[in-house]
């Protein structure tokens, strides 16, 4: 990331500090897609404004993304971030906005970042449609890294080991699995998810990695938890629509609220 990203993130948590009257935030979620009403399990909103008043957000582009940045107190105590919304890479806007948000956060203090999106299963022979699945390890094949220069980040365990168990005790069910990132926007062909399957991915989507990435090299600890919301292609025999996506989200957010509040509770 160049300088003049790391000082706009800066200044970004700056202006998010004057806005919610929080000098520091302890964890920040992002929400993907069709889960922002798991947002109000976490905890009591101390304020809530559009991601476009801080620098350097813009609005997101896509339905299922509010772009609202709320400030939450939760039952433990800490102070939480949560971004009801993302930019994607897809979007065309670059690299950097994509991980502005998780740069603005750690700026702000956060030392731990939880992002959820939603993916298509490429294990559907063991995977339900409205399953959480823990994000043990990704493949990223966006063609692209946050990262630029001879700054090596260690990525052997970019999501945290630690993080997963606390999980699995507020909710021993979970299973994990490795998500493969894509760009997009288009979904992926019945022959690339076959590919998929066979280099070891569970899960297929278009974020959380780059982020997670960002993550890292901030210092921060990392969990990722993907949300089935289909089978991938060419795995059902029916076309994906995003709506269907939107759809699995709404259907399945009050549990996923109940997860991560467990889990924020237990940091």
């Amino acid at each position: 990331m160049s300088n003049d990203a790391y000082a706009l993130a800066a200044e970004a948590a700056v202006a998010l500090k004057e806005l919610t009257g929080v000098d520091s935030f302890d964890v920040a979620l992002v929400m993907g897609s069709g889960w922002v009403p798991a947002a109000d399990a976490i905890g009591t909103t101390i304020s809530e404004h559009r991601v476009t008043e801080l620098p350097g957000f813009s609005a997101p582009s896509v339905a299922g993304h509010s772009g609202v940045i709320r400030a939450v107190d939760t039952e433990s105590g800490r102070k939480a971030l949560i971004f009801l919304g993302r930019t994607h890479l897809y979007e065309g806007r670059g690299v950097d906005p994509v991980v502005h948000g998780v740069r603005t956060a750690i700026a702000a203090g956060v030392e731990t970042v939880v992002l959820t999106n939603a993916a298509g299963g490429l294990r559907p022979e063991v995977q339900n449609v409205g399953d959480p699945v823990l994000i043990s390890d990704h493949i990223n094949l966006t063609g692209a890294n946050p990262i630029t220069g001879a700054t090596f980040v260690d990525l052997t365990e970019v999501y945290s080991r630690r993080l997963r168990e606390l999980a699995r005790e507020a909710d021993p069910s979970l299973a994990e699995g490795v998500y493969v990132a894509f760009r997009g926007p288009t979904y992926e062909t019945p022959a690339e998810i076959r590919m998929l399957r066979a280099l070891g991915g569970d899960l297929v989507g278009m974020s959380t990695v780059l982020e997670a990435i960002a993550a890292r090299e901030g210092g921060a600890e990392v969990l990722g938890v993907s949300l089935v919301t289909n089978p991938a292609a060419g795995l059902a025999g029916t076309p994906l629509d995003h709506q269907d996506v939107l759809a699995v989200g709404r259907a399945t957010a009050a549990r996923m609220g109940v997860l991560l509040g467990k889990v924020v509770g237990k940091l």
